[in-house]
């Protein structure tokens, strides 16, 4: 009995012993699982914040991945290895972004992600040959050099007549100066291309030379902030255009190393493709505030609040047009100056856009003159003489506006006598008052007033026989006042410049000089374009009784008929030489009859 209960109690043993067994090992499965359990959710947590962190790069990761890279383009004709000519020179700024080949392994090896501009890699020269591009640049330059030589001579003009004592004679002189430079440079450029295109005649293969090639030619360069902050540079390639879909249509380039500079990570694809696309289209190039563009050209200086032109600035069109100068409100106010392919140069003041002229300030400096004729000795059968000794200019007259410094007490430096009218008046005080005047040590010169009822060989006969054309005086005039009616009559424009080039012809054949016109700024603007050989090759004398300085190229300007002068009684005519002494005795001694 004991024996069998002994028993029973150890198979008891056991079955309880076996049922802790199975227990404990229960339980080390469970604790086993919910660890494996625990882990793989650590894991998956841990790869979905590296996802999430591949694919949303944080700020500071992403400014360390900018970069940017510079697309330098030119054209080159060359002869074998040897580059003859290089032109269209640009430089492109492309946004960037260091970038992993794939999204979640750092797999970067120098590539970058760029902004994709199409016009680095298109030929604008596409099926032409070398010789049909150069024969275009040729063209050109040529074309630029020729309206360089044109500022040159209005520059010239301008700095001949004036001087530091003129509002913006410096900074004419400045330009002048900028201006030369690029001529010469033209010049030096424009004899290079006739050489090549010279050799390029006989630069065959059966001279043994090779023929002219045209190279389109494209560097990049990635620029990059290394992990001390410093900027670096390396050579690039572009390596492929990127997926559109996934990449929103970027460029692939890869550094010339084909590795990744310390201190930088990149980016997934196509965060990194985002990335470019927004800045390339929306931040590829800052606002330049001292640069404004527009289709007419380009604006650089001061502005208002508004971002409207205002104070001092430069204005540079496409055309060629240069205006320097103040500014109101968006347009040329104040003085300035503006020159344009073939337009004269125009210097002075501009109210609402438009040019008004040159206003000059009567000084002591400047050189006058005056023009007399039987009305300076009275009206009536009462005649007054001259008195030469006295003669000094007291009065500016009153018809416009002019602004003096100092007092009106001005010495009269030339004097233009009138001889004759038409073909038969003279003028009773002539003879005397010419023999006066260069008793008295004055620039002498005679004028003759044109008559429209009068043939011109006539009327340039009768000047020659009662004028009186000596060595040393100033070069005779023809005095060309017709009315438009008068025009009318006698047959238009044509038949009285055909009369002119007759009477002016005739005078500088007898007198050797060249004679100079009379006419107003009326006469300049209706009449004288029709007769561009007249405004080439003669000197003017404009008439032009405003507070402005006649409108074009001229040597006298009769700025008022109803002046005073000491010696003289009545009103008299005053000019003013379009120049300083400097000018006046370069003119006295090159243009007098010799």
């Amino acid at each position: 009995m004991k024996r069998e209960k002994t028993r029973k109690r150890k198979k008891e043993e056991e079955r309880i012993e076996e049922t802790g067994k199975e227990l404990k090992m229960t339980n080390i499965r469970k604790r086993g699982i919910g660890i494996a359990g625990a882990s793989l959710i650590i894991l998956l947590l841990a790869m979905g914040y590296w996802t999430y962190c591949c694919l949303n790069p944080s700020r500071e990761k992403v400014q360390t991945a900018k970069a940017r890279i510079e697309a330098y383009s030119c054209y080159e004709i060359r002869r074998g290895d040897k580059t003859l000519l290089r032109f269209d020179e640009e430089t492109t700024t492309l946004a960037a972004v260091f970038m992993n080949r794939w999204a979640l392994v750092p797999s970067c090896q120098g590539r970058l992600a760029a902004s994709y501009n199409a016009n680095i890699t298109r030929n604008k020269y596409k099926g032409l040959d070398a010789d049909s591009v150069l024969t275009q640049k040729v063209d050109s330059l040529d074309s630029l050099y020729k309206d360089a030589k044109w500022k040159e001579s209005e520059l010239a003009y301008y700095i001949h007549s004036h001087s530091v004592m003129d509002l913006g004679y410096n900074r004419i002189c400045a330009f002048e100066n900028r201006e030369k430079v690029l001529r010469d440079s033209a010049k030096k450029m424009l004899d290079s291309l006739h050489h090549i295109q010279g050799n390029a005649a006989v630069g065959k293969p059966s001279n043994g030379k090779e023929k002219l090639e045209l190279v389109h030619l494209i560097i990049y360069k990635a620029f990059y902030t290394d992990k001390e902050g410093k900027t670096r540079s390396e050579d690039c390639k572009l390596i492929k255009m990127m997926d559109g879909k996934d990449t929103q249509g970027c460029n692939l380039f890869q550094l010339a190393s084909e590795s990744t500079p310390d201190g930088i990570f990149g980016i997934a694809p196509r965060t990194a493709a985002g990335l470019v696309t927004l800045q390339g289209a929306t931040h590829r190039k800052a606002i330049d505030y001292d640069l404004r563009p527009d289709s007419l050209g380009y604006f650089s200086g001061s502005y208002d609040s508004l971002y409207q032109a205002e104070g001092y600035g430069v204005w540079m069109g496409h055309d060629g047009t240069y205006y320097e100068g103040e500014w109101k409100d968006g347009e040329r106010n104040g003085w300035g100056f503006s020159i344009a392919p073939k337009k004269p140069l125009r210097v002075g003041e501009w109210k609402a856009d438009k040019y008004k002229g040159e206003r000059l300030v009567y000084t002591s400096q400047r050189i006058y003159g005056i023009d007399i004729s039987k009305y300076q000795h009275g009206k009536g059968k009462k005649k007054y003489p001259i008195d030469w000794k006295r003669l000094r200019i007291t009065h500016l007259g009153t018809i416009s506006k002019k602004t003096v410094n100092g007092n009106v007490d001005f010495p009269i430096r030339y004097i233009y006598i009138k001889s004759t009218e038409g073909k038969s008046i003279v003028n009773p005080f002539y003879k005397k008052d010419y023999s006066d005047a260069r008793r008295h040590g004055y620039h002498v010169g005679t004028y003759h007033f044109f008559s429209t009822r009068s043939s011109a060989v006539e009327q340039a006969n009768h000047f020659l026989r009662h004028s009186h054309i000596r060595r040393g005086d100033f070069p005779p005039v023809l005095d060309l006042e017709p009315f438009p009616s008068q025009i009318k009559q006698m047959g238009g424009p044509d038949v009285l410049f055909a009369r002119v080039r007759t009477w002016l012809r005739l005078v500088e054949r007898a007198t050797g000089t060249k004679p100079i016109l009379y006419i107003s700024q009326m006469f300049v603007n209706r009449y004288l374009p029709l007769a561009p050989d007249l405004k080439r090759d003669y000197l003017v004398w404009i008439a032009r009784y405003g507070e402005y300085k006649p409108d074009i190229h001229l040597v006298y300007w009769q700025l008022c008929p109803d002046g005073r002068v000491a010696g003289i009684r009545g009103t008299v005519d005053i000019n003013v030489f379009n120049g300083y002494k400097n000018a006046f005795d370069k003119f006295a001694k090159n243009e007098a009859v010799r």
